[in-house]
């Protein structure tokens, strides 16, 4: 596997990890007992932080990619093993 399939894997893993942990520790003003500004929805959030929103996909695509990339040299499941999948050798 060359550097660039390693990093656009990990790329794309680490985006998806991005937006599953976006809902994550997020409060509404009406949990925090904030006042609403003219025009905010009810719904915004009041503390996002990105930063930790960054480290925590982070982390979660680190660790997913490994199984990837372990799967890929051990071939724990390959698409052979995948049912109704038949690749014509």
């Amino acid at each position: 596997m060359n550097w660039y399939a390693v990093f656009a894997i990990y790329f794309l893993m680490w985006v998806i990890s991005a937006f599953i942990m976006l809902p994550f520790g997020i409060r509404t003003p009406d949990e925090t007992g904030e006042v609403l500004l003219r025009g905010q929805a009810d719904s915004a959030p009041s503390n996002f932080r990105p930063g930790r929103v960054a480290m925590r996909a982070t982390i979660l695509s680190a660790a997913l990619f490994a199984l990837y990339y372990a799967n890929y040299v051990q071939g724990w499941v390959t698409l052979d093993m995948l049912p109704g999948y038949h690749s014509g050798r």
